[in-house]
């Protein structure tokens, strides 16, 4: 009784407190928002966690340095959304998280969790360009 009393019940305390603590981390959000621009990177990473790993250049204005958003994806299917819309501007629906212990859960703090794909890019307020349509595959070959 006193073993379990000194050794196995602060083991248990413990192990609660931080399976409690995982859990809050991984439901609560600190932001949530949208970011638009173009994937130009996106990889599963990991040795033991895979997760999808990519990188989204937003471009403010042409000609100019583009800054790069870095985020992390748990869910296969929406790794795959944005797989097929690679080279098309998207909007990234994204919960930033903080408090996560290790990398087993991505290399950054932004979780994708959607996305939209844009039929327009916007160039200044009230200027918009439409998005090029895809070309026929039977034109293509032509």
């Amino acid at each position: 009784m006193r073993l379990f009393k000194f050794l196995v019940l602060p083991i248990v305390v413990l192990a609660g407190l931080a399976a409690l603590y995982l859990w809050a981390a991984l439901s609560w959000s600190y932001s949530s928002g949208e970011r638009a621009g173009w994937v130009q990177k996106l990889s599963n990473k990991g040795w033991l966690c895979k997760t999808w790993e990519g990188e989204l250049a937003l471009v403010s204005l042409p000609g100019t340095t583009p800054e790069k958003f870095l985020f992390t994806i748990w869910n296969d299917q929406v790794a795959q959304d944005i797989t097929r819309a690679m080279g098309k501007r998207v909007a990234l629906h994204y919960e930033e998280k903080v408090g996560l212990p290790g990398s087993c859960f991505g290399d950054t703090r932004h979780y994708v969790t959607g996305l939209t794909i844009s039929e327009e890019i916007p160039l200044a307020a009230g200027v918009v360009v439409p998005a090029a349509a895809p070309v026929p595959a039977s034109a293509a070959s032509r």
